[in-house]
């Protein structure tokens, strides 16, 4: 990648259950800790670009890029896009064709205020065939898990072992959240309350497998590597980013077990940054459900298609803070994923971020990665909807 976009600063909120709080306070609160850390105002920047999916629904906002625009008295060019992935997509873009020097990204969300209203949005962004259908925001999940089950013959004691491994999943990233200052859910749970919560719910997902619904925001600043060094002496190279989209809807898809998007954009990203997976030691996943992390693993090419659970199962039997995959430690999810970290759609890639920008530059305090290598690159997948739109951006510090 020419022209390399440099991360110079990083700012979120705790993720949770903001009601007390307006929109404009949250995103403001990320931005002010980006600005202060790059030592930033406002009038130096050239552009910004946000995310939100819901912020017309749950605060009545129509024109999100006027919001902006009052929140910081600028009348630059202004962009809302769904993800924080997209958002920083066309800022990367921005950057490598000259045409800005310094932007801010944010992402934001207040799922919270109206969730009751947003629920049946949710279902219609991921699959509008599974919403008349008359399924919920989970059913894709559990038809995932299925498909893959049968798919791949897993049963007797590996169907059990399978289990155990989609529960450690959640456990080992209520584990990382209790070291995370910005965490929705900063508690351990137990193997046993998560198979509890699958018996409540008699059905092969409980309450425990899946991300929570969250309120708060994220935000960073962007400049071209030339100007970088002007703000740190340690910024942090947007080595590679990629796409792929697939079919709104999952049952359409040639395989219900994979997220096509996700092996592309990993392929994609890998070529353009000229690295091996190798090279990626610690990795942000889109775990929106334990389900997604373990066929994320897959999808990425960590694990052979079939057999990540057996690798969670074998490395959480004495869990030491990573997957080891192939003789390779692979850190998962640090901050606690979207599991435990919280999951305020516009803002989640952006704490995805945050986690790679932090753990390269050695400032993840009690959560950070320890290795017998040096940390060089980083990597996150954000999805949109249930694998419809896939992203992949390769982080180094050099």
């Amino acid at each position: 990648m020419q022209n390399r976009p440099a991360i110079v600063a990083v700012g979120r909120t705790r993720f949770g259950e903001h009601y007390e709080k307006e929109p404009e306070k949250i995103i403001e609160e990320a931005w002010l800790k980006a600005s202060e850390n790059a030592g930033i105002e406002r009038k130096n920047l050239e552009a910004c670009y946000l995310s939100d999916y819901f912020l017309p629904i749950t605060n009545k906002f129509g024109l999100e890029e006027g919001f902006l625009s009052e929140l910081t008295e600028l009348h630059v060019p202004m962009e809302v896009t769904r993800s924080f992935s997209s958002a920083l997509s066309n800022a990367c873009n921005a950057i490598q064709a000259g045409k800005h020097n310094i932007v801010l990204v944010g992402g934001i969300e207040k799922m919270t205020d109206r969730w009751d209203k947003i629920r049946d949005d949710l279902m219609l962004l991921e699959d509008p065939w599974s919403y008349y259908a008359g399924c919920t925001p989970e059913a894709n999940h559990e038809l995932m898990l299925r498909a893959y089950i049968r798919k791949y013959g897993i049963k007797g004691d590996d169907l059990e072992k399978l289990n155990i491994a989609l529960a450690q999943i959640s456990v080992k990233n209520h584990l990382h959240a209790t070291k995370n200052e910005y965490a929705q859910y900063q508690r351990k749970i137990t193997l046993e309350q998560v198979l509890n919560t699958r018996k409540e719910a008699r059905k092969p997902l409980g309450l425990l497998d899946y991300a929570p619904i969250s309120d708060g925001a994220s935000a960073l600043i962007l400049t071209r590597e030339d100007f970088a060094q002007k703000f740190t002496d340690k910024p942090i190279y947007i080595l590679s980013s990629a796409s792929a989209t697939d079919y709104l809807t999952f049952p359409a898809r040639e395989d219900m077990t994979h997220f096509l998007v996700s092996k592309m954009a990993m392929k994609s990203a890998l070529k353009t940054a000229g690295i091996s997976l190798k090279d990626l030691q610690v990795v942000e996943l889109y775990d929106q459900s334990t389900v997604m992390e373990m066929v994320s693993l897959e999808d990425l090419g960590f694990c052979k298609q079939g057999e990540a659970w057996r690798n969670i199962y074998e490395s959480c039997q004495d869990y030491k803070g990573y997957y080891e995959i192939n003789e390779q430690k692979i850190f998962v999810n640090m901050n606690g994923g979207l599991k435990a970290d919280g999951n305020p759609l516009g803002a989640t890639g952006g704490a995805q971020i945050f986690e790679i920008f932090k753990q390269l530059r050695n400032e993840a305090g009690e959560r950070q990665v320890r290795s017998d290598r040096e940390l060089k690159h980083g990597c996150i997948l954000e999805l949109e909807g249930f694998g419809t739109k896939g992203y992949v951006y390769i982080l180094g510090r050099d």
